[in-house]
């Protein structure tokens, strides 16, 4: 099977054809260098000179607060970019993974989102567009698979952990919002499980993060508890970080429709965590 993966530069791209590449599968990385998504033309040129049976859709602007500013490119990224590849497949005959997000929830309540769960209001124009690029895909192509994750770690590019190592060791504590729930999502875990899926025709929507809910509290105390940091954790509710864009309370997803499908679930985001830091330490 020969694979293309769009986001190759991203956390999740970078890992995605690391995995493929051990299984043996002929891949194509691509960034917006060698195929500028919004361009229909490039995207059909470079799609039908490589002519893949499946495409993992990584590519996204993922700015969430500059979306609020700029959602007219966010869009043309994450809707007409996803359309453009979409149609692209479909001629292709070519199956096609897209990578959303908890966004597309509205944040609010406390039970765990489910896959088929319907989007009534996301919670902000990142959300939006992700959930639009969802209905996209599925206007075009019936070969697809959704899948929404969260918290996304991985080795390369920046991310919350890397992002704790460097405050602790600058300042020796950190406050942190701890009214935000959710599963940490490690890039090395889940491209094994997108891998998997890629490799099925179980289609559909599904949710993938690490095992477990924590808050971005927890999530700190357990990066320095791994790291072996001695590093002051405040928890802190969201009001004390004002953003432009609204972030949800609760990012809670149900990853049960994978064991449904026949696909196993990944390891807790504590083990998650540890195998992260130790790899990059």
């Amino acid at each position: 099977m020969k694979v293309l993966v769009t986001g190759v530069n991203g956390q999740l791209g970078y890992d995605v054809i690391i995995e493929l590449n051990k299984r043996g599968y002929e891949t194509v990385g691509v960034d917006a260098q060698e195929m500028d998504i919004t361009d229909y033309e490039l995207v059909s040129k470079v799609m039908n000179e490589e002519k893949p049976q499946a495409v993992i859709h990584c590519a996204a602007y993922t700015a969430v607060d500059k979306a609020e500013e700029n959602i007219d490119i966010c869009r043309k990224v994450n809707v007409e970019g996803t359309e453009n590849i979409a149609k692209v497949c479909k001629e292709l005959d070519c199956k096609m993974m897209y990578i959303s997000t908890d966004y597309v929830f509205d944040g609010e309540g406390n039970r765990p989102w489910e896959p088929d769960d319907n989007v009534t209001e996301p919670l902000n124009s990142y959300g939006l567009t992700k959930y639009e690029g969802e209905q996209v895909l599925q206007k075009h192509i019936e070969k697809f698979f959704i899948v929404r994750i969260s918290w996304v770690f991985g080795v390369n590019g920046n991310n919350f952990i890397k992002t704790m190592l460097r405050l602790g060791k600058e300042n020796g504590k950190v406050s942190v919002v701890s009214d935000q729930i959710g599963s940490p999502t490690y890039t090395a875990d889940l491209s094994i499980l997108l891998c998997n899926m890629i490799e099925s025709d179980k289609y559909g929507i599904y949710h993938a993060t690490n095992e477990g809910f924590c808050s971005w509290y927890d999530f700190a105390c357990e990066t320095f508890k791994a790291a072996n940091m001695d590093v002051e954790v405040i928890a802190v509710d969201s009001n004390a970080f004002p953003v432009k864009a609204k972030r949800p309370k609760n990012s809670r997803m149900s990853k049960d429709k994978l064991i449904e499908n026949g696909f196993d679930k990944m390891p807790t985001w504590q083990d998650a965590t540890r195998r992260y830091i130790k790899e990059i330490q």
